[in-house]
């Protein structure tokens, strides 16, 4: 049946664990995962409830594919009001958690309250308890993965957790699974901390029950027979997300500086073949190989190493611990960490790049929004905002490697100005007052492409229901091939609708970037009950997204929020295929809400409401 058809709803003001069933007509209309989870979210919670309220909910999700073996079956969602955006949150993980949530037989997992001291949530199938954590708060995802492990004396278990940042409140602090794999963007792990739930070990052994086994393998199969000799999926093994970055830079919408430049002078020393180049000290590259999610053929996560003699991995670290942790593997670079730390902050040293992404992995951060973050206080910084005193005497210039990580460390502990790089870009510059300095939209910070060469990729960040986001949509063909707005409108909106059903389904998009729509369909129809037709899991993936825009025009964003910052529509990119350009966003705009089913503020017509049976 795909769904194992049980949530488990985890009390933590009251230390309470009750297992529910599944709202099965819930799951015929959502399908899993992202809607499904927002579904259970959308009825339980005020839109417009503080998101750090124990008032608000945390969701984790798994779709009906979640723990199968379809390809890319791992995934799952964190789904909750943002910290980082105050908008709908869902944000996707891989890894083995989301498939062994999913094992312990829990389509959902609905974690609400506050507990009364910090506590880490253990299942084991029907099992779950609420486990003291102080021991364990204060301490990093590194320790404190291993250590409750080791505690509960099953090597065998997942784990998420928060790591510093989710404790301390930094807005985009990240939920943690597997050491370096996360759930994101937004906020989640800060809503995590504000919980005081300091992480979930979960042990699944339960199978699940397919509506035609015999048919669902024949479509993994065809799946895999597309996936495998894919040139792309060569490329995703061997060179990751990474090799983004000299497509981005050649084209002119690599975002540089704070979006300043659109193409970065130093992209040989951080792109996907400087990674390989063997180093002096132990002839070694800083990519020591990949891995694979579960149920994954791909495997374009990175593995890497910092150089064994940098300083950055010798003597005593800030917080009084040795460095020589740092000599470790860990997850490593792909595209958007690469320029998030690298082209964003003008910075192109590896080493530096790859510690600060380390840190995130250490400590819980989303990388993304932590480099653009530090990039606007680079340019307060240069243009006399932000003075020495402020910053702690870090020299936070563009370019400065040390002042990078060093900002870095201060925001994982939420010390000196790393408590207001916390606060993400937009916060940040409007407590400057500077707020056309932040780089992000609706509070969520740029990915890694510049929307004045990238016009579909503006539009898509504009009306993203989660803030700026590079995965919500999917114009990159469009928009690598003509600088025209025209046509635009539509190619975001039927991807916005086919990716919010990928994301229900326990699919990971880097796969379905290949695999035709058509053989994810077939995987949902053999595994679910009722008639799951392509046109179908499309209409499933539009409801989600209209459901998604009512709980955030419920929580107060109207069309105003659907923009950019100034300088995407008022300066023109210096350079790339872009040169000269600005994004025209209004008319996009205009053409988009007709095509939803919105009105000109923004919100879903009676008609649309009625036709996609979307919530009251």
């Amino acid at each position: 049946m795909g769904w194992q058809n049980t949530i488990l709803r985890v009390n933590l003001t009251n230390g309470t664990a009750e297992i529910e069933p599944l709202n099965r007509d819930w799951a015929q209309d959502y399908l899993g995962q992202r809607g499904l989870g927002t579904r259970y979210l959308v009825d339980e919670v005020d839109p417009t409830v503080d998101p750090m309220s124990p008032d608000n909910k945390l969701i984790i999700a798994t779709g009906p594919l979640t723990g199968t073996p379809a390809p890319t079956g791992g995934r799952s969602s964190a789904i909750t009001k943002g910290a980082l955006t105050n908008t709908i949150a869902a944000s996707n993980t891989g890894g083995y958690f989301g498939a062994e949530l999913k094992l312990a037989g829990y389509d959902l997992l609905i974690l609400e309250g506050r507990a009364p001291e910090p506590v880490y949530l253990y299942i084991n199938n029907d099992r779950a308890e609420i486990r003291p954590a102080s021991q364990w708060w204060g301490k990093s995802v590194w320790e404190a993965e291993p250590g409750i492990r080791a505690e509960l004396m099953e090597p065998q278990a997942k784990i998420a957790s928060i790591g510093r940042a989710g404790e301390v409140g930094v807005k985009y602090a990240c939920i943690v699974n597997d050491m370096d794999r996360a759930f994101g963007r937004s906020g989640v792990g800060a809503v995590m901390g504000s919980k005081q739930l300091k992480a979930i070990a979960i042990r699944g052994t339960k199978g699940i029950k397919l509506n035609d086994a015999k048919g669902f393998l024949k479509a993994v199969q065809d799946a895999e027979s597309v996936l495998q000799p894919s040139p792309i999926k060569k490329r995703f093994e061997t060179r990751g997300t990474h090799n983004m970055m000299d497509v981005t830079n050649e084209y002119g919408s690599l975002p540089t500086r704070n979006c300043r430049d659109v193409q970065f002078e130093g992209t040989s020393s951080v792109n996907a073949d400087s990674v390989k180049v063997k180093r002096r000290s132990d002839n070694k590259p800083s990519l020591q190989g990949n891995k694979a999610c579960f149920a994954c053929t791909i495997g374009c996560a990175r593995i890497a190493t910092i150089d064994p003699e940098s300083p950055l991995v010798n003597g005593t670290a800030p917080d009084g611990s040795d460095r020589a942790k740092y000599k470790k593997k860990s997850g490593g670079l792909e595209y958007e960490n690469a320029y998030a730390f690298g082209p964003m902050c003008g910075v192109s040293d590896l080493d530096t790049v790859n510690y600060a992404n380390f840190l995130c992995n250490e400590h819980g951060m989303d990388p993304i929004s932590l480099g653009a973050s530090i990039s606007a206080a680079m340019e307060l910084f240069e243009e006399g905002v932000l003075t020495l005193e402020q910053t702690d005497g870090l020299e936070l210039t563009f370019g400065n490697a040390e002042a990078l990580s060093k900002a870095v460390e201060l925001t994982a502990t939420g010390e000196g100005i790393g408590a207001d790089i916390g606060l993400g870009a937009t916060r940040l510059c409007e407590k400057y007052g500077r707020p056309e300095l932040a780089m992000a939209v609706k509070g969520q910070e740029f990915p890694g492409y510049d929307a004045r060469a990238m016009k579909g990729m503006g539009l898509a960040y504009a009306t993203s229901n989660r803030g700026a986001c590079h995965m919500r949509a999917r114009p990159y063909i469009s928009d690598f091939a003509e600088q025209s707005q025209e046509g635009k409108a539509e190619i975001v909106k039927t991807t916005q609708d086919l990716v919010s059903a990928i994301d229900s389904t326990g699919l990971c998009a880097f796969a379905n970037n290949i695999i035709p729509p058509e053989y994810m369909a077939a995987m949902v129809d053999t595994a679910c009950e009722g008639d799951w037709s392509l046109d179908r899991i499309r209409e499933t993936g539009e409801r989600i997204w209209n459901m998604e825009r009512q709980f955030n025009n419920a929580a107060g964003f109207t069309r105003s929020d659907d923009t950019l910052p100034p300088r995407m529509m008022n300066e023109p990119a210096k350079g790339g295929a872009g040169e000269g350009e600005v994004v025209d966003l209004e008319p996009m705009l205009d053409e988009y809400y007709q095509l939803r089913g919105w009105d000109n503020a923004g919100v879903p017509t009676a008609d649309t409401v009625t036709r996609l049976s979307l919530p009251d």
